[in-house]
């Protein structure tokens, strides 16, 4: 398993495909305040849940200063048919090789059912201007981590 990041540490850069074909860097992001979240599979409930809860917030979170980009090792394919059921408006990247989620300690053993498993680990990664991480949180929970998120970047 990868190492975890923590505040402070550079945050990996990557280049990844959209849902809609286009490639997208944190290079470019930078200079803005990015949430990199990683979750397991588009069109499950709880990545649904998030999702949506994202898209909802992506206003005031972009008010604030913020970009929010989600990454799963689903197909550019599939994640468009989860913007179009579901009216996503944030960016959802495709990691099918799972190396961004790896370098973030995103992919690794996990419990599913009481059973060790590898996997994607639920996670939220706040990226600042400069490129290095300003806050990581693990194991995050599908329903109400946005809330809880907000609460700890002081958003509400």
């Amino acid at each position: 398993m990868s190492p975890r990041l923590s505040p402070g540490d550079p945050a990996p850069d990557f280049t990844l495909t959209s849902d809609t074909g286009e490639q997208v860097s944190l290079a470019d992001l930078r200079g803005r305040t990015v949430i990199v979240y990683f979750y397991p599979a588009a069109m499950t409930p709880g990545c649904t849940k998030q999702a949506c809860d994202f898209t909802d917030s992506l206003d005031s979170l972009q008010a604030a200063g913020y970009e929010v980009v989600g990454i799963s090792p689903d197909k550019p394919e599939k994640l468009a048919k989860f913007r179009e059921r579901d009216g996503l408006t944030i960016t959802l990247l495709s990691d099918p090789e799972k190396q961004t989620l790896t370098e973030y300690g995103a992919f690794g053993e996990k419990k599913l059912y009481g059973k060790v498993v590898q996997g994607v680990i639920r996670s939220t990664i706040v990226v600042d201007p400069e490129g290095k991480v300003a806050l990581a949180q693990y194991n995050v929970k599908a329903t109400g981590h946005v809330a809880k998120l907000r609460r700890d970047l002081a958003l509400d």
